[in-house]
């Protein structure tokens, strides 16, 4: 054969290399998923549906062991990741090649989804695992439904471990926030590529809360963003900022973020410190981290001006922090919190409607209500036990659930 089965398994693997090192529109990225992708074209050229199987220390290419692979530490870690078997239909596409390879890579660094491997995406490579005796066991087509087949325990830990590194003063692990990013735009494209699918946190730990919360605004500013077209890689970007917009409440005591009654003038002024200091904290880290600086020092800050960190000067919000803003009153509002219980689905988006153009963008907070009305199917929810956490404590102040919350 003309083609090189075990050069573009090598090429491939440095590409994944390169896509957990280098951001979206990286020189050193794209030359290594352009390699990978043109070595899978020459590969197609020959057969145009090359299939790969990784058992043990074997790697297949049709029905022909490469025994240059022998060994391949690649193949042990896609087995492991539920990639036993990889088949490429038909003329891939470079776009679709990066998405795969996206995917992936989420299923390698967090290990995000369970071993029966279900994709999560439709497209002309298929991969899944081999069943018994030889049967072939390849991915199935996604189910129209908002079900997911696996929880978010591992990201979850992820960013709990992330918040305690900043805590004690070790700095922000900026590859494993983008991990747990990359992880959760794998989840919301379970029902295909064209199907979106929001998978929202419902844990009643309270001292878990700015986890949870971070995660849930993370998936309802990355599907805004693409209900509003933008492109996947704005997408994760907008869910970088999302997930990192409240790190600055990471230095604000847990009884005072847990406190059941009113805060007093000097814990409320402490809380609303911790956009500014979240914006410090996201500055010491890297420069390319600009934009989710800028939405961690504006998310609070209103339409009308108001809100806090106060400006000197008036002077208009990023989009992306109009944006995020939204998206973390949605979802404080809609979770039960020390002090009162979560505001239904109704109440959340009327509170919205009535407060746009004041406290919200009109354009914003309009396209994310019709978008939560459209999709309000597609949201699935991870209890506290598919989590595996004990059940919540019931909730001292009844009372206060008519107050909107501090986000």
């Amino acid at each position: 054969m003309s083609a090189d089965p075990a050069k573009f398994l090598s090429t491939f693997a440095q590409a994944l290399a390169a896509m957990a090192l280098y951001r979206d529109g990286h020189p050193a990225r794209e030359r290594a998923v352009d390699l990978a992708y043109q070595q899978l074209h020459d590969l197609q050229a020959d057969d145009p549906r090359p299939l790969f199987t990784f058992l043990g220390d074997e790697v297949v290419f049709g029905r022909v062991p490469l025994r240059e692979m022998k060994a391949w530490d690649w193949g042990k870690r896609l087995a492991q990741a539920g990639i036993q078997r990889l088949e490429f239909e038909d003329r891939v596409g470079r776009e679709d090649f990066e998405g795969f390879l996206e995917e992936v890579l989420a299923r390698l660094t967090l290990s995000a989804i369970s071993t029966e491997a279900r994709q999560m995406r439709h497209s002309s490579i298929r991969f899944g695992a081999v069943g018994l005796k030889g049967e072939e066991s390849l991915a199935a087509e996604p189910l129209p439904t908002a079900t997911i087949s696996f929880s978010l325990g591992e990201e979850v830990d992820t960013i709990r471990w992330l918040q305690r590194e900043v805590q004690g003063g070790g700095g922000l692990h900026l590859a494993e926030a983008e991990a747990v990013v990359r992880s959760l735009a794998v989840a919301m494209h379970g029902g295909g590529a064209r199907q979106i699918m929001m998978p929202l946190l419902q844990l009643k730990e309270f001292d878990q809360y700015t986890t949870t919360h971070s995660m849930n605004v993370a998936v309802l500013s990355m599907a805004l963003a693409e209900f509003l077209g933008l492109s996947a890689s704005d997408v994760r970007t907008f869910g970088i900022a999302g997930l990192l917009h409240d790190i600055g409440k990471i230095k604000i005591p847990i009884e005072v973020l847990t406190k059941p009654g009113k805060l007093t003038d000097e814990e409320r002024a402490l809380m609303n410190e911790h956009p500014a200091a979240g914006a410090r904290l996201l500055l010491q880290v890297e420069e390319e981290l600009d934009l989710a600086v800028v939405v961690a020092y504006e998310h609070h800050i209103m339409i009308n001006g108001g809100g806090y960190p106060v400006l000197h000067y008036a002077r208009d919000c990023h989009q992306a922090s109009k944006l995020v803003h939204v998206c973390d009153v949605y979802d404080a509002l809609r979770t039960r919190r020390p002090y009162r219980e979560a505001w239904s689905f109704e109440k959340t988006l009327g509170y919205l409607d009535e407060r746009k153009g004041m406290e919200f963008d009109s354009e914003l907070c309009s396209a994310f209500t019709r978008m939560m009305r459209q999709w309000e199917r597609q949201v699935t929810v991870l209890s506290d036990a598919q989590m595996g956490l004990p059940a919540p404590v019931p909730a001292t102040s009844p009372a206060a659930a008519a107050q909107p919350p501090p986000a």
